[in-house]
């Protein structure tokens, strides 16, 4: 009878040793896998210094675009070229006059006397339309008149004065307002000078023109207030009260505002005279 007998049989190959029977032989085993770890760790270095060998070469081509944009040289060369700038000129500079521009002619000196004064003077032309506004308060316009024998429209002493500082024309306006009348007159002379001294010598008063639905007042001894200014060659007076013949007191304030609102009215008239012909002059300088 047969019987088995010792270990295992090791076929050929099972240690790595061709046709060995026996125990493996483990040094060799050793050996071999020593040489394989040794394999893994270079390549594993290797691919570490060639992912650092890329990285690298991505940031130097990142710095190298970056300086491109910001670099001043770049920046220059996208300046002309010599050639291409423009070249010095020699035309003059503007220059200016160092001469100040003459001052606007004074409009007083077109009211001063009649040598420059040479608007036509009419009633219209001082006192137009029908009405006077004056702020808020509107004044309605009456009888008119005009004359050259000066003495005419004045009473008391003003008539003599007039005349013998030369009084040229005397025009009068009445206005009315609540009851309260106010004729205003101007007279015109021949130079600012003798405007100026019949204000001075005045005495007595200009006369009230009713009519044009006005009736007579301030006449009869009757109070009133009177005024009297001149300005150029213009001298204009008021006198003022009430319509139905009672006197004025100081206590009056319609009648004073009545007075002053035509007073203000004619030194403006006679003012912008003045202006528009100084205009003119400015216009069609003379020849």
């Amino acid at each position: 009878m047969s019987s088995w007998q010792g270990g295992p049989s090791w076929g050929p190959g099972d240690n790595g040793t061709p046709g060995d029977s026996g125990t493996p032989d483990w040094a060799a085993l050793a050996d071999a896998s020593a040489a394989q770890t040794r394999r893994k760790r270079w390549l594993m270095i290797g691919g570490g210094i060639l992912a650092t060998g890329l990285v690298g070469a991505i940031v130097a081509t990142a710095v190298v675009n970056t300086s491109g944009k910001s670099d001043p040289a770049g920046s220059a060369s996208e300046l002309p070229a010599p050639a291409d700038l423009p070249e010095e000129t020699s035309a003059p500079a503007p220059s200016f006059s160092s001469v100040a521009p003459p001052p606007p002619p004074d409009p007083k000196d077109y009211i001063t006397s009649a040598g420059k004064d040479k608007a036509p003077i009419t009633v219209d032309g001082f006192f137009p339309g029908t009405k006077l506004a004056m702020g808020d308060r509107v004044h309605t316009k009456g009888a008119t008149g005009r004359t050259t024998e000066c003495a005419t429209g004045t009473q008391g002493a003003l008539g003599s004065i007039l005349t013998e500082n030369g009084c040229e024309q005397l025009i009068r306006a009445t206005y009315t307002k609540d009851g309260v009348a106010v004729t205003v007159g101007i007279a015109v002379f021949d130079t600012e000078a003798r405007a100026k001294k019949t204000v001075d010598e005045t005495s007595g008063g200009l006369a009230s023109l009713s009519g044009a639905g006005v009736s007579t007042f301030c006449r009869g001894g009757t109070v009133c207030r009177r005024t009297t200014n001149s300005y150029g060659r213009y001298a204009y007076f008021t006198v003022g009260g009430f319509t139905d013949g009672t006197s004025v007191t100081a206590q009056d304030r319609d009648v004073f505002a009545v007075g002053d609102d035509l007073t203000n009215f004619v030194f403006r008239q006679i003012h912008q005279r003045g202006r528009v012909q100084a205009s003119q002059a400015v216009a069609e300088p003379a020849q």
